[in-house]
């Protein structure tokens, strides 16, 4: 199994992909994290101007082997009124990225997000420094 994980601070989000004797080689784990990071920058929180990857909302990314995709995520408040839509969202962008067999989203709050987790990307959209 692959462990494909969002890291926290730094201002900048990152996939760090780490085989441990996975079953996907390692040019298609790359097309496949690939794939998936445009996914989830597809995907925007609909009152802030910036992509949920951007706003470092996702906290952790499985590929396993059979390719199916396991996603923790959160919202930059629980109160957030999409909350109940967004993960639907986020599998609907990321079963659609080819080689992809299916997804499955998590909603966790802890740690809670904070502004520290926004890349500087995020940071200029929404002119935050």
């Amino acid at each position: 199994m692959t462990d494909t994980q969002a890291a926290s601070g730094a201002n900048t989000p990152q996939v760090n992909a780490q085989v441990t004797a996975s079953a996907i080689p390692p040019e298609e784990m790359d097309r496949l994290t690939d794939g998936i990071v445009a996914a989830l920058k597809s995907v925007y929180d609909p009152e802030i101007p910036a992509d949920i990857y951007e706003l470092g909302l996702i906290y952790r990314v499985d590929i396993a082997d059979d390719r199916n995709v396991a996603i923790d995520m959160t919202l930059t408040a629980p109160g957030c009124p999409v909350a109940g839509e967004m993960p639907g969202w986020v599998e609907n962008a990321v079963s659609a990225v080819p080689g992809v067999a299916g997804c499955s989203v998590t909603m966790v709050f802890d740690p809670p997000w904070d502004q520290s987790r926004m890349s500087d990307e995020a940071r200029i959209a929404l002119d935050m420094w």
